[in-house]
C-alpha cells in the first residue's frame, strides 16, 4: 500500500486544515490549489466528479483566507475542501442522478445540507457523480461512465454514494457527503477503507425526504465525519421528517478523555439470515475487530439472524416498483438510454399488482419492527458492512450482470428502514489488498455514542488495520 504523505494539504485531516487556518501557517487558496493538483492527476481516471467548479472553489477559499486573516472564520469548516452528491441541489446545477436518460432538474435553490456547508465557510469544490437513480452498489452509470477506486482502478468504488467515495479516498480534500436509502454510504466506505456514517433517520434535514434514505459523511476519520456531521445535521423547515433541533456532543469524542467500552453490551452479527453468505476472511476480519472490543472490556454476545428472505425481497421489489415509475415517466428514447441493467430489474416489477406492493409497505414496517427489536439489548451492533470484497469497476452489482435482486444489503438496509445510526471503518484488508469495513450500529438518535465508538477502534486496531491512503506523494511542479 502506498504510504499516506504526510503534510501535504490535499491529505490533511479538516481539524488539521483548520488548526493550519487559525495558525496562519496554511491559506485555504494552497489547499485548493494541492487538491486541484490532486484532482488533475487522479480524475482522468477516478471519473469522481459530475461537476467541478475550481474557479468558484478557488474564489470561496480567497474569501476564507480572509476571513482567517481577521480572526473571524464562519464556522469548523471555513475553507475546508467538500465535495457533495449530484443528487444534493445545489442552485443552477442540474441533477440528473446518474442517468442518461432523464431531462435533469436544475434546481433554484439550493438543499439543506449545501446551505450549511457554505453557511459554515466549506469550500464545495463540486458535485460527485452516482450510478442510475443510484439503485446499484457500484459506479456505473449510463450518464457518467464508470467510476474507479483509487486503490486500484480495476475495482469498483462501490455505490450509489460512488463519486463522494472515490474522492475521498483518492484526496480530493477530507469532507464528502454522500446519501444513503440501503447502504450507498457505507458500501463505498468498505471497499475503500473510508469511515463514514448513515445518520439516525432526520438527523440531516433534506429537501426530498424518503422512507430510509439519509445523508451523512464520508470522510478517512472518525473526527471529521463528526465535524461534518455537526454542521450539515443544522436545522432545516424544508424537512417535515428532521429531528428537533439539538447540540450534538460532537466536539469531543473522546468525552474529555473518559470515552471507554468497557461494559458495553456489543451484539457480534455476522449471519444476516438471508442473502449473500459472508466471505470467510470477510468474517475473520470482523471477529477479530470484535475482538479488540472484548478484549477492551466490552461484553460482546452473538446476534441471530432477523431478516428473512422475503422480507429482503419485498423490499426490493418495492424499490423496483418505485424507479418503474420514474422509467415510466420518460419518453421512448429515454428509456432506451437508461442503463440496460436498470431497466431489466426495473421492467421485473411491471406486474406487480397494488395488492402486492401494499404487501411489500407491510413487509417494510415488518422490517422495522425486527430490527429494533434484535438491536435494542446492545448499546452497540458490530456486523460486516458487505459480505463480499471490492469486485470490478465494469460490473453494475457485486455479482456481475446477473439478477439477484439487493442480496448483498442484508447487513446495511435493515437501519436505513429502523432509522438507526449505522457507521462503517476499516477493520482489515485481504490477502490480495482489498478493504474490510466492520459496521458499527447504535440505538436510534445515539449518533454520537457510534462516532466515539468508532473513533475509539480507530485508536486500537492493528496498524495493520489502519488504511494508508492512496494520495498521490506530492503536489506537480508549477
Amino acid at each position: 500500500m502506498e504510504q499516506n504523505p504526510a503534510g501535504r494539504p490535499a491529505s490533511l485531516t479538516a481539524q488539521a486544515l483548520s488548526a493550519a487556518y487559525a495558525s496562519l501557517s496554511l491559506s485555504p487558496v494552497d489547499v485548493v490549489r494541492d487538491v486541484a493538483d490532486v484532482v488533475a492527476e487522479r480524475e482522468p481516471e477516478l471519473n469522481a466528479f459530475w461537476r467541478y467548479d475550481l474557479d468558484a472553489a478557488l474564489y470561496a477559499a480567497e474569501l476564507s483566507a480572509a476571513r482567517w486573516r481577521a480572526g473571524a472564520p464562519l464556522g469548523p469548516i471555513d475553507g475546508v475542501p467538500v465535495t457533495v452528491k449530484e443528487n444534493l441541489a445545489r442552485a443552477g446545477v442540474p441533477m440528473p442522478a446518474g442517468n442518461a436518460g432523464v431531462a435533469p432538474v436544475v434546481p433554484e435553490r439550493s438543499c439543506p445540507v449545501v446551505e450549511r456547508i457554505e453557511e459554515s465557510g466549506g469550500v464545495i469544490l463540486g458535485s460527485t457523480v452516482m450510478p442510475d437513480w443510484g439503485m446499484l452498489s457500484s459506479g456505473v452509470s449510463s450518464l457518467h461512465g464508470v467510476t474507479r477506486s483509487p486503490w486500484d482502478p480495476r475495482l469498483t468504488t462501490g455505490g450509489s454514494s460512488s463519486g463522494a467515495g472515490a474522492a475521498a479516498a483518492g484526496g480530493y480534500g477530507p469532507l464528502h457527503v454522500g446519501t444513503d436509502i440501503g447502504g450507498s454510504i457505507r458500501l463505498p466506505g468498505t471497499w475503500l477503507g473510508l469511515t463514514t456514517l448513515k445518520p439516525s433517520a432526520g438527523r440531516v434535514p433534506l429537501d426530498a425526504p424518503y422512507l430510509g434514505r439519509v445523508a451523512g459523511p464520508m470522510t478517512r476519520t472518525a473526527t471529521d465525519a463528526a465535524l461534518l456531521l455537526a454542521v450539515i445535521s443544522r436545522p432545516d423547515p424544508r424537512d417535515w421528517t428532521a429531528l428537533p433541533p439539538g447540540q450534538l456532543e460532537l466536539d469531543d469524542l473522546t468525552a474529555g478523555g473518559t470515552y471507554d467500552v468497557a461494559g458495553l453490551r456489543v451484539g457480534l452479527h455476522v449471519d444476516a439470515g438471508c442473502g449473500l453468505t459472508v466471505a470467510s476472511d470477510i468474517r475473520a476480519a470482523v471477529e477479530a475487530a470484535a475482538g479488540v472490543f472484548e478484549a477492551a472490556g466490552a461484553r460482546v454476545e452473538p446476534v441471530a439472524p432477523f431478516l428473512t428472505a422475503e422480507l429482503l425481497r419485498r423490499l426490493d421489489e418495492f424499490w423496483r416498483v418505485r424507479s418503474l415509475v420514474d422509467l415510466e415517466a420518460l419518453d421512448p428514447s429515454g428509456r432506451s438510454r437508461v442503463l440496460p441493467f436498470i431497466r431489466r430489474w426495473v421492467e421485473a416489477a411491471r406486474d406487480v399488482s397494488a395488492g402486492e406492493l401494499m404487501r411489500d409497505y407491510t413487509a417494510i414496517m415488518r422490517l422495522q419492527e425486527v430490527t429494533a427489536r434484535a438491536t435494542e439489548p446492545f448499546d452497540l451492533v458490530l456486523s460486516p458492512v458487505a459480505p463480499v470484497a471490492a469486485f470490478p469497476a465494469e460490473w453494475p452489482m457485486p455479482w456481475g450482470d446477473s439478477d439477484e435482486g439487493m442480496a448483498h444489503i442484508g447487513f446495511t438496509a435493515p437501519y436505513n428502514l429502523s432509522g438507526q445510526p449505522a457507521a462503517s471503518v476499516n477493520c482489515g484488508f485481504l490477502i490480495d489488498g482489498r478493504a474490510v469495513g466492520l459496521q458499527v450500529s447504535g440505538r436510534r438518535f445515539d449518533d454520537v455514542g457510534v462516532l466515539r465508538a468508532v473513533h475509539w477502534f480507530e485508536q486500537h486496531r492493528s496498524a495493520e488495520a489502519a488504511p494508508a491512503f492512496p494520495i498521490p506523494a506530492g503536489p506537480r511542479s508549477r
